[in-house]
């Protein structure tokens, strides 16, 4: 049974997780940054912490809750928010990078809100590797065929 304690440890740590990608975001001047990343991974933490809840409260009436659903849906529904933050100018595409950040900040918060703790903190660390390190080699050793050295994806 899913403690009232251990609900608010992994809400707190959704927060953490999600905030640590959404600080670098912010720092790099994207548009969805700190705050954006925080709500992601809260609401995905939340929905599947829901579900892990109903499956538990309901579990000896006999019905049959699968929380996973529910974090399948939170797939679904964090595409619409990484799609908003695609945009397109002429042949250039941004805000790739961001999309991608707001949809492994959603696994991390469903990772987390399903109890898989290491696997949150792990992911949380790669995507941080993959943001900072990654754009510092694509700056430095990666030459755009339109001259851009910098980061192409500015949103």
């Amino acid at each position: 049974m899913l403690t009232e304690s251990e609900t608010i440890v992994r809400i707190g740590l959704c927060a953490l997780l999600g905030g640590a990608i959404g600080f670098e975001r912010e720092l790099s001047e994207h548009h969805a940054g700190f705050r954006t990343h925080v709500l992601v991974a809260l609401g995905a933490g939340l929905f599947t912490l829901a579900g892990v809840h109903a499956m538990e409260a309901y579990a000896d009436q006999g019905a049959r809750v699968d929380p996973t659903r529910i974090a399948a849906q939170v797939v679904t529904g964090i595409g619409f928010l990484g799609a908003g933050t695609i945009l397109r100018q002429g042949a250039t595409v941004r805000g790739l990078t961001t999309a991608a950040s707001l949809w492994v900040t959603a696994a991390i918060g469903t990772a987390v809100g399903l109890g898989f703790l290491s696997g949150g903190i792990a992911t949380t660390i790669a995507a941080l590797i993959a943001l900072v390190v990654l754009r510092w080699i694509e700056s430095h050793v990666f030459r755009r065929a339109d001259g851009d050295e910098g980061d192409p994806d500015r949103l």
